[in-house]
């Protein structure tokens, strides 16, 4: 079943990869009237989410911030799909890194991990592994057919990137390490970890829920530099990605003060164009299940 699934999704992936951009978006205007007026894909949980984290904005607002985030979804997941045909020469006419240097001149010291939230565009965010020395890899959770999984990974492949999963991320800057191989780890950190296994609680957005801290104890034991990787759409199928440096040795930092400072970043992010943050995603679920002495906490 999972390889006919594949059989019949990929031609139709790979016409919409070989679009001309007037006419790719064309097909996601199309796809917007599907998703968000046909069909109506999680309106409802959009709508609470921006209401729990915009409390002071009208419905007015709520609803036009959902309506653009809808229009800003679909371009985004046919970007992902466009990338199978994306030369290197396109992206880099799409995506444009501000300030590169500060990436080439950490690399000539030490391993980076490059922190990122699902905001604007995280998949031509492997792009960037074009400018540098360093190896890149992609921090990736595989998916459930292993034919799109494949596929995923040979999409991330592209421009000096090798996905691995994050069970694999650790062994892989310990083997480099022996090896005397610097790299590069890109990871999207804004994920809602299973209260049973959080271990770190703190405000996102407002509202206190578990975080996902698997990169600063990375960082922090491998001694990794840190940066956050701020990614802004400036118009419709281009994008601007700047990095702020958080630390340039992970072993230095106190507890929570690397996952703390991911947090801020990406809040930062979100209000300042709040329709480019993926509100389809159920970042808050865990909100009221705060272990007792973590809710006295402020």
């Amino acid at each position: 079943m999972q390889l006919l699934v594949y059989i019949l999704a990929y031609p139709f992936l790979w016409l919409i990869s070989v679009l001309p951009f007037k006419v790719f978006y064309l097909v996601s205007d199309f796809v917007f009237f599907l998703v968000y007026h046909v069909f109506g894909y999680r309106k409802k949980v959009v709508y609470e989410n921006l209401k729990l984290v915009f409390p002071e904005k009208s419905d007015e607002e709520l609803n036009s911030i959902r309506k653009e985030f809808y229009r800003h979804m679909c371009d985004l997941f046919l970007e992902m799909v466009k990338t199978m045909g994306l030369s290197k020469e396109e992206v880099k006419k799409r995506y444009d890194v501000v300030n590169m240097e500060v990436l080439q001149e950490l690399e000539k010291k030490k391993s980076i991990l490059v922190l990122c939230s699902h905001y604007a565009n995280w998949e031509w965010n492997v792009s960037m592994n074009n400018y540098v020395a360093s190896k890149g890899y992609a921090v990736y959770q595989k998916i459930g057919n292993k034919y799109f999984d494949r596929l995923i990974k040979n999409i991330r492949s592209r421009w000096n990137t090798t996905p691995i999963t994050q069970n694999e991320t650790v062994k892989t800057v310990v083997r480099n390490e022996q090896l005397g191989v610097k790299g590069i780890f890109g990871m999207v950190s804004d994920q809602s970890p299973m209260v049973s296994k959080a271990q770190y609680w703190s405000e996102f957005m407002g509202v206190k829920v578990p975080i996902f801290n698997g990169a600063e104890v990375m960082a922090r034991k491998l001694d990794l530099a840190v940066v956050f990787l701020k990614v802004s759409k400036v118009k419709r199928g281009y994008y601007q990605a700047e990095f702020i440096p958080i630390t340039n040795a992970g072993k230095q930092t106190e507890k929570n003060e690397i996952t703390e400072r991911f947090l801020r970043e990406t809040e930062k992010q979100i209000r300042e164009r709040p329709e480019h943050y993926l509100w389809t995603h159920r970042r808050w679920k865990h909100r009221n299940k705060a272990p007792k002495d973590i809710q006295k906490k402020k």
